[in-house]
C-alpha cells in the first residue's frame, strides 16, 4: 500500500537579504576585482532601455496581430497571462534587474579565465544600488498595517510580523534550492548535451511523445469522480498561483521575435522537435515558449519567478489580487455592495460577468460574427474554457446574492460594508468546500489527516506563500481532463439547439458559446453528470491538450505536458529524486528501484531510456506517474507537495474561516452546512443536483431536488446596530 509522508517542516531556501551598505570595499578576494559602480549604473541604464524597447515592441506587435486577426497559439497564451497594473510595474523592475546582471556578466566575462557568478564581482552595497536604481528595492519596503476585520485585496498585512507573506506580486517560495545551469538564471536543458547527474536531459517534446501520448479512443473514465471535481481543481489553482510570461516577446539583446525563431535567448526558451515527431515533420521548427516573468529578489542575484496572485484560498479569482482590478469589478453606481455584471446579455434573467472590452479581442476572433468579447473577473484566465467561465459566473452571482440578502437583514449597512461582508462570506464558503469537501477526495482521508492535519488555529510563524514546486505539481489535474466538454439540458437530456459534446480545442476562449448556446446551466449539468478522465500510467493526457492546445489560431498547436516539463526546468525546480528525498520517501537510484516505486516495469524502463537516471525525471511527470495513495487521485509525492501547500495556506492565513474571531460561532456553523451543490442551486435554474457534486453520479439515481440540499443561513449576520466597525484591534 502506498502512503504519503506526514506534514513537513518547510524550509526557506531564499537568499538572505543584503546587509546594509558597508562602505567602500578595496578587494573581493579569490582573484576577482571590484567592478566600479559608475560602470554598473551604465549597465542598469542600458538594461532599462533594452527592456522598455522590448515591452513597447511587443505591445504594438500584439495590437497589430489582433487587428490583422493573425494571432498564433503562443500569442493567445501571452494575452491571457499578460500582467497588468501593479504586476506589470513589478515585473518591469525585475526585468531591469535581471538584464542588468546579464549585461554585467557579458561585459566582464572576458576578464576572467575561469567561470564565475555575478556575485563574485559585486559587493553587497552594489547589489543594493542595482536594486534601488531598477525599482526592486521599492517592492520590498515595509508595509504599514492597520487592524481590520477584512482581508486586503493584495494579501498584504495578513501576517502582521511579515506583511508581505502571501501577498500578490511576490516571488514563489523555494522548498529546495533552485537548480540553474549557471547557479543563477540559465535553465537546465538550455545548453545542448550538457550533463545533469551524468546524463543529458531529453527533449520535453520527446518525453511527451514517448510517455504521455496514447490512442485517445482508449480513454478510461473515473468511476469515482465527476468532471466537477476536475473543474474545481482548476478553479482552486486559479485562486492560488499565476506566473505570467514576461511581457516581452522579443529577445532583449538582439530584438528577435521569439514566436518566429527557435533561438534560445532571453526570454525565449522554445521546445525543440525530436526526430520522427508524430505531428511536426519540420525538425527545424519548435514550439514557442517564453520565460516566466521574474520577481524582484532583494539581496540575491538568483532568478525567482513571480506569483501575481495572493497565496491564500480567498476567492481572489472572484475579486482580484490587486486594487485596480478589484475596483474595476465592483458596481459603484449604488451603495448595494454588488459586483459589476454584464449590461448587454443575461442568462435567462440571471447575471453574466461583464465583458473585458467592447472592442476586438481574441475571444471575438473565435467567432467573428458573434461579437462576444472575453469575460472580466478577478483572474485573467476566465474565458479559457467554458467550464471555468461557468464557475466564475456562479461565484459572481453568489456574491451578489449574499450582498442582497445581507442588505435585506441589515438595511443600515453601507455599500462598502455589504461588499466586504459578502466577500468575506464567499471566501469562507470556498475555504469550507476546499478543505472539508474537496481535499479529502483529492488526497484520500488518511493522507489528508496525516499531512494537513486538524486545524489548531492561526500560526504567524508559518510562511503561507505558494511554493514554486506546487505551481508545477498541481498541474497533475491535466491528466483528468476529458477531450470534450459536455452540456445537458433540462432533465439532463442532450441539448436540442446546440451540440451536447464539443471537442475541447474548439472551446478555448469561446465566450460566445456561453452567451449564444444556453448559458452556464448546460455546462454545470454536464460537469455534474459526467465522469472525469482517470489518470493512468498508460493514459496520461489527451491529445486535445497535447497536440491541439489553442490550435484554433495559426501556426502550431501547443503541447501542454511538454510545456509543463519545460516550465519546471525553466523555474529551476529540482528533479524527481530530490523531491522524493525531500518528502521522506524512498529515492529510486536505478531501474529496479524505479520499477518498485512505480509498480510498472515497462514505464520504468521507458523513463530510464529517456532520462538515464530517476534523479532527472521532470517533477510533473514523476508526480503523475506514481500509483495513487488510498482514496486519492495521485501518488505519495504529490500528496506530500500538494498537502503541505494546502496546510501552510490554511495555518498561515489569519483570516481562515475556522480561526477564532474571524466568524462568530453561529456564522461558522452556517458555513459548515454549505456545499457546492447548494451554491449551484441558489444561482442557476438547475433544480436537481447530486448531494456530493464531486463524486461520479448517475442521473436520476444519485440526484435530488434542490430543496433537499441545506441552504446557507445568513441570519447570524444580522446586526443589531449600524455598520460593524472596520477597525478591530482585538483581531
Amino acid at each position: 500500500m502506498l502512503t504519503a509522508p506526514a506534514a513537513l517542516k518547510i524550509p526557506n531556501h531564499e537568499s538572505p537579504a543584503a546587509e546594509p551598505p558597508s562602505g567602500t570595499i578595496s578587494g573581493l578576494g579569490d582573484g576577482f576585482e571590484e567592478v566600479e559602480t559608475p560602470f554598473i549604473l551604465r549597465c542598469a541604464e542600458e538594461a532599462k532601455h533594452l527592456v522598455d524597447a522590448a515591452y513597447k515592441h511587443t505591445r504594438q506587435t500584439l495590437k497589430d496581430k489582433l487587428k490583422q486577426e493573425s494571432l498564433s497559439s503562443s500569442d493567445i497564451m501571452a494575452f491571457f497571462k499578460q500582467p497588468v497594473a501593479g504586476s506589470r510595474t513589478t515585473i518591469r523592475a525585475a526585468d531591469y534587474m535581471e538584464t542588468t546582471f546579464q549585461l554585467l556578466k557579458e561585459r566582464v566575462d572576458h576578464s576572467y579565465q575561469r567561470p564565475f557568478n555575478i556575485t563574485d564581482i559585486l559587493t553587497a552595497e552594489q547589489l543594493h544600488t542595482i536594486s534601488k536604481v531598477t525599482g526592486c528595492a521599492y517592492q520590498s519596503m515595509p508595509k504599514a498595517c492597520r487592524s481590520s476585520r477584512y482581508r486586503t485585496i493584495t494579501g498584504e498585512c495578513n501576517n502582521r510580523r511579515n506583511p508581505l507573506f502571501g501577498a500578490s506580486n511576490r516571488g514563489f517560495a523555494r522548498w529546495l534550492p533552485a537548480e540553474y545551469e549557471d547557479g543563477r538564471s540559465v535553465p537546465v536543458g538550455w545548453t545542448e548535451n550538457r550533463r545533469i547527474n551524468g546524463f543529458a536531459l531529453p527533449l520535453a517534446r520527446a518525453v511527451s511523445n514517448e510517455i504521455v501520448r496514447f490512442p485517445n479512443n482508449e480513454i478510461t473514465l473515473d468511476n469515482e469522480r465527476s468532471l466537477t471535481f476536475m473543474q474545481f481543481g482548476q478553479w482552486t489553482d486559479h485562486d492560488l498561483d499565476l506566473s505570467p510570461e514576461t511581457p516581452a516577446r522579443i529577445t532583449f539583446a538582439e530584438g528577435l521575435d521569439c514566436d518566429h525563431t527557435c533561438v534560445k535567448a532571453p526570454p525565449c526558451f522554445p521546445l525543440r522537435i525530436p526526430p520522427n515527431d508524430p505531428r511536426i515533420s519540420n525538425r527545424s521548427d519548435c514550439i514557442p515558449l517564453f520565460r516566466s516573468a521574474p520577481a524582484c529578489n532583494e539581496g540575491s542575484t538568483v532568478r525567482e519567478q513571480i506569483n501575481i496572485l495572493t497565496s491564500f484560498i480567498d476567492a481572489s479569482q472572484v475579486y482580484g489580487s490587486d486594487n485596480p482590478t478589484a475596483t474595476r469589478l465592483r458596481n459603484l453606481t449604488n451603495q448595494l455592495g454588488l459586483l459589476a455584471v454584464n449590461q448587454r446579455f443575461t442568462d435567462d434573467g440571471r447575471e453574466y460577468l461583464p465583458f473585458e472590452t467592447m472592442g476586438i479581442d481574441f475571444c471575438v476572433l473565435t467567432n467573428r460574427s458573434s461579437g462576444i468579447p472575453c469575460f472580466l473577473s478577478g483572474d485573467p484566465r476566465t474565458s479559457e474554457q467554458p467550464g471555468l467561465t461557468a464557475f466564475h459566473t456562479l461565484f459572481m452571482r453568489e456574491h451578489n446574492r449574499v450582498a442582497r440578502e445581507l442588505r435585506r437583514i441589515n438595511p443600515r449597512w453601507t455599500g462598502e460594508t455589504l461588499y466586504q461582508e459578502a466577500r468575506k462570506v464567499v471566501g469562507g464558503i470556498l475555504q469550507k468546500i476546499t478543505y472539508k469537501d474537496y481535499i479529502p477526495l483529492l488526497m484520500g482521508r488518511e493522507a489528508a489527516a496525516r499531512i494537513i492535519g486538524t486545524y489548531r488555529g492561526y500560526n504567524e510563524s508559518v510562511d503561507p506563500r505558494v511554493a514554486n514546486v506546487f505551481s508545477l505539481a498541481y498541474r497533475f489535474a491535466h491528466a483528468s481532463i476529458q477531450p470534450t466538454i459536455h452540456r445537458r439540458g433540462d432533465g439532463y437530456r442532450p441539448l436540442t439547439n446546440a451540440a451536447s459534446e464539443v471537442p475541447l480545442h474548439m472551446t478555448f476562449f469561446n465566450s460566445w458559446r456561453v452567451v449564444r448556446e444556453g448559458g452556464i446551466d448546460p455546462l454545470l449539468r454536464g460537469l455534474m453528470s459526467n465522469r472525469a478522465k482517470l489518470n493512468m500510467q498508460n493514459q496520461m493526457v489527451v491529445d486535445e491538450l497535447r497536440e491541439r492546445l489553442f490550435k484554433m489560431f495559426k501556426r502550431i498547436g501547443l503541447d501542454l505536458p511538454a510545456i509543463n516539463m519545460q516550465r519546471g526546468r525553466e523555474h529551476a525546480v529540482p528533479g524527481y529524486g530530490a523531491w522524493r528525498r525531500f518528502c521522506g520517501l524512498s529515492e529510486p537510484r536505478n531501474l529496479a528501484e524505479l520499477r518498485t516505486v512505480l509498480n510498472n516495469g515497462d514505464l520504468a524502463r521507458k523513463l530510464m531510456d529517456l532520462y538515464g537516471t530517476p534523479k532527472n525525471i521532470d517533477i510533473w511527470l514523476g508526480g503523475v506517474a506514481e500509483p495513487f495513495v488510498p482514496g486519492g487521485k495521485f501518488g505519495p509525492l504529490l500528496a506530500c507537495i500538494i498537502g503541505n501547500q494546502f496546510r501552510v495556506a490554511r495555518d498561515g492565513d489569519r483570516f481562515y474561516y475556522e480561526n477564532r474571531g474571524v466568524f462568530s460561532s453561529a456564522q461558522q456553523r452556517s458555513l459548515e452546512r454549505v456545499t457546492l451543490a447548494r451554491v449551484i442551486c441558489e444561482n442557476t435554474g438547475i433544480t436537481e443536483v447530486p448531494r456530493n457534486v464531486f463524486m461520479a453520479n448517475n442521473y436520476p439515481r444519485d440526484f435530488v431536488r434542490c430543496n433537499q440540499i441545506p441552504a446557507l443561513d445568513l441570519s447570524p449576520w444580522r446586526s443589531r446596530g449600524p455598520d460593524p466597525e472596520d477597525e478591530d484591534p482585538s483581531f
